[in-house]
């Protein structure tokens, strides 16, 4: 397709913004919808976010996806927020009006759409989430959505935990770090919300041997598909879904905000990313 000076420009932001296969994603998507748009990463250190979303706003950006570390400063920024964003404290999506931002959250779509082959009787199901930035929040809040009522929340700094427990799930039990092995044995649904395993580096390390056979894990990182963590859990025999299937389910809201039409269904969406991440 062919760019224009009328064409419509979203993009991602992080810190580092790299890895991220939504200008992949999004690509795909503009192309079979035939649209004059553009979907670009602007990496931006955390000291500079404020003024550079402003700056884009101003410029007549439509909007932007918001990943590590800016979804709590992205919902601090906005002008107004939907209440899902508020409830969670974090947003993943920017949509920008004539200079004015808004946000909202769409990792808690993603992350059921991620989950939904496992067919997880959420009522029943005793879940250990590991982390406690803007991703876990919004994962903790999907799930109590769902009818989770026995969570557990393990962070390396245990006052973040401590405050995502008091925010949003006051009734989830806090796991120290060095214990979070300890716990494993009870837990039927295990979630890396964290960023180890990301590009392959500080990989997540559970003691799977204690994990019950049929319990499902899932792994927010998609760089690469195969974390340490989702291998472990994969060698024993445990449900193992990465994060890609997470990255599409939330960037379907975020392309129709941002361009104003549906998805085009794309048959081969996943094989397509799979194939582009193997080749990166």
């Amino acid at each position: 397709m062919t760019t224009t000076g009328a064409a419509r420009l979203a993009g991602v932001t992080g810190d580092p913004v790299s890895h991220s296969l939504s200008p992949i994603l999004m690509g795909l998507w503009i192309d079979a919808a035939g649209l004059d748009a553009q979907y670009v990463p602007f990496p931006i250190a955390p000291e500079n976010f404020d003024r550079a979303v402003s700056g884009l706003a101003s410029a007549g950006c439509v909007g932007l996806n918001v990943t590590l570390p800016h979804k709590e400063a992205a919902l601090d920024l906005a002008d107004s927020a939907a209440a899902a964003a508020r409830a969670v404290g974090a947003a993943n999506l920017l949509t920008m009006t004539d200079g004015k931002i808004h946000a909202d959250n769409t990792d808690i779509a993603g992350f059921l759409y991620a989950l939904e082959p496992a067919n997880i009787n959420y009522n029943k199901a005793r879940v250990l989430v590991i982390g406690a930035g803007g991703a876990a929040r919004a994962l903790v809040y999907a799930l109590l959505t769902v009818g989770v009522s026995d969570l557990a929340l393990c962070n390396r700094n245990l006052p973040r935990a401590e405050g995502l427990a008091r925010d949003l799930a006051p009734g989830a039990s806090l796991v120290p770090w060095e214990a979070r092995d300890d716990v494993l044995s009870d837990r039927t649904l295990i979630i890396n919300a964290t960023s180890l395993g990301l590009r392959g580096r500080n990989d997540l390390s559970l003691d799977w041997d204690r994990v019950s056979p049929g319990s499902v894990v899932f792994d927010s990182v998609y760089t690469p598909l195969n974390t340490g963590f989702l291998t472990g859990a994969a060698a024993r025999g445990l449900t193992a879904i990465d994060g890609l299937d997470m990255l599409i389910g939330q960037a379907r809201p975020s392309f129709q905000a941002f361009y104003g039409q549906p998805v085009p269904e794309l048959p081969d969406l996943r094989g397509q990313l799979v194939r582009h991440l193997e080749q990166s």
